[in-house]
């Protein structure tokens, strides 16, 4: 299994294969490690880091587009997320982190085309109850659709995280239908409560809006 010395970057996000996500570079050492993946045109890891511990499974980072560079050091960019990985030692003799990592490959058969297809229906229901326009076309060409999906399941960290460890399409794609079954009613009774409010017309502060907090690119 191919192993190498990555440079690892510990955030409160899971970044998933083929995602792209902005990143705010403020952090001096991570500044460094940014410049040193560009001057060597090298990839960086992205890593879960809750209370302190590192999660032992991340994905890999490409830089594509540095959105802003500001006068005091600090980045604006766009990552690309690659390959899962596996840290099988932290190696700490720079200023930031890198790890002694263990590419993950995707090696499992193709995953039963009715539960992807359960899967897609699935999310297309949840965006219509979040009120958006969702199209099929997005899912088309991403033979890992569960990545599609997971991003905007209703997971907490946790359930992401287990998202990228679980090792194949089809474990991935059977823990994101049992979700959602259990979800999407209660995003559902939600919905029916806001109507009624709306209908009766009591309680003006009652929140109409949607549940999701804003979001805001990840700090680093």
């Amino acid at each position: 299994m191919d192993r190498t010395l990555l440079p690892l970057f510990p955030l409160e996000l899971v970044l998933y294969p083929e995602e792209r996500v902005p990143l705010h570079i403020f952090e001096v050492r991570y500044q460094e490690m940014i410049r040193d993946c560009l001057e060597g045109d090298r990839l960086f890891g992205v890593v879960l880091q809750q209370d302190g511990r590192l999660a032992s499974v991340g994905c890999t980072a490409r830089i594509v587009r540095i959105a802003r560079r500001y006068d005091d050091g600090r980045l604006d960019i766009v990552v690309a997320g690659g390959q899962r990985f596996r840290i099988d030692r932290v190696v700490e003799d720079r200023a930031y982190l890198q790890g002694r990592v263990a590419r993950l490959p995707e090696h499992s058969p193709e995953p039963d085309p009715r539960m992807r297809e359960r899967l897609i229906t699935q999310h297309l229901k949840l965006l219509e109850l979040g009120g958006r326009m969702p199209s099929p076309v997005i899912y088309q060409d991403r033979p890992l659709v569960s990545y599609v999906v997971a991003n905007n399941a209703g997971l907490s960290l946790e359930q992401k995280q287990l998202i990228l460890e679980l090792p194949d399409e089809s474990r991935r794609i059977d823990f994101l239908v049992a979700h959602l079954e259990a979800f999407i009613p209660k995003v559902e009774e939600v919905e029916a409560l806001r109507r009624k409010v709306r209908s009766n017309g009591h309680f003006p502060d009652f929140p109409m809006g949607s549940d999701e907090p804003d979001q805001e690119e990840p700090d680093a």
